[in-house]
């Protein structure tokens, strides 16, 4: 068996898609459906079972065992970066991945768990993804703290010798329509295009940058899972990896590629960005990929004109999940 916490939402349903493709069904999954249409992304998926979050980690709490599990690939948490209630973060994000981290370590199972680009703040000291920088780094919300607070226990306890944890970069891909406000660019600006004919975009307050011009590492999710299900696969494979496209592109990269997947003229404008937003926005993220590529992950990743056209015209534009 195979569990996925956060199995219902983009990236947890994403990896329960692809096991699916693999032919693998049992599957147990884990999430709180709650009142969003997040169930949409179950609906063409196989799995034996599912179970609320809540009930999931009281029988984890009370050490129960659920049989053969070849590994646990935690994805739930609270992942939106603009959330204010920072002990509802360190409850969700850092207690509940202790738990199950600290619960695998003594059943022997393998354990991935999802930790964040977002734990490298401005970027002013990289983005390397050695585990004791894990100490250094800065992030510059309470989301990306909540992140690095697993970290950091896992690597001061030893535990990060034995399991994994993710940052990813910046996702995109189908299903991620119940992610409001957290959805990708891509799905937001496909949206903009489709009511407006044109898309907008921040102005940049940094004189390094032109309007349009802030670059980021934009990640198929696709190749995200496949990334995820390598790790989770390779018990001796331990630490922190950066899992991300490996190439910074730009805004308008990004835009241009949706408006040239849509067979359209490119329509952008520069709006000015909320005050809240200028203290904490990140201007440059790269995945620097070396440590994954070194571990023996050797597979092609889409690049962002293929992501983009795949998402669009398999996804988007006929409106579709995963498995249909």
């Amino acid at each position: 068996m195979i569990i996925i916490t956060g199995a219902a939402g983009f990236i947890g349903s994403a990896i329960v898609w692809q096991l699916n493709q693999e032919g693998i069904n049992d599957i147990l999954l884990v999430d709180s459906l709650g009142s969003d249409e997040k169930w949409k992304n179950l609906v063409n998926l196989r799995y034996i079972d599912f179970l609320d979050k809540k009930e999931f980690l009281t029988l984890i709490e009370q050490g129960t065992n659920f049989g053969d599990v070849q590994f646990i690939i935690h994805m739930g948490a609270n992942s939106s970066t603009t959330e204010k209630d920072a002990d509802h973060l360190v409850e969700n994000n850092f207690r509940y991945t202790k738990v199950l981290a600290d619960y695998s370590l003594i059943k022997g199972i393998r354990f991935v768990y999802a930790s964040s680009a977002a734990t490298y703040g401005d970027g002013s000291m990289g983005f390397e993804d050695n585990d004791e920088d894990c100490l250094k780094i800065k992030p510059l919300n309470m989301y990306g703290y909540s992140k690095n607070m697993m970290d950091q226990w896992a690597y001061l306890t030893g535990a990060l010798k034995s399991i994994a944890g993710v940052k990813y970069f910046n996702v995109y891909g189908p299903n991620e329509t119940h992610k409001g406000d957290m959805r990708s660019v891509v799905h937001k600006a496909y949206g903009q295009i489709k009511s407006t004919g044109r898309v907008t975009l921040f102005k940049s307050l940094h004189p390094d940058y032109k309007d349009g011009e802030q670059m980021r590492d934009f990640v198929y999710v696709k190749d995200a899972v496949k990334m995820t299900l390598f790790l989770a696969r390779n018990k001796e494979i331990n630490g922190l990896y950066n899992l991300g496209q490996g190439k910074a592109r730009t805004w308008n990269d990004l835009v241009f590629s949706i408006f040239n997947a849509l067979e359209m003229d490119s329509k952008i404008e520069y709006i000015d960005m909320p005050e809240h937003l200028s203290p904490k926005y990140q201007y440059f993220t790269e995945a620097n990929l070396k440590k994954i590529r070194s571990a023996g992950y050797d597979e092609n990743l889409f690049t962002l004109e293929e992501g983009v056209r795949d998402y669009v015209k398999n996804y988007l534009l006929p409106g579709k999940y995963l498995g249909e």
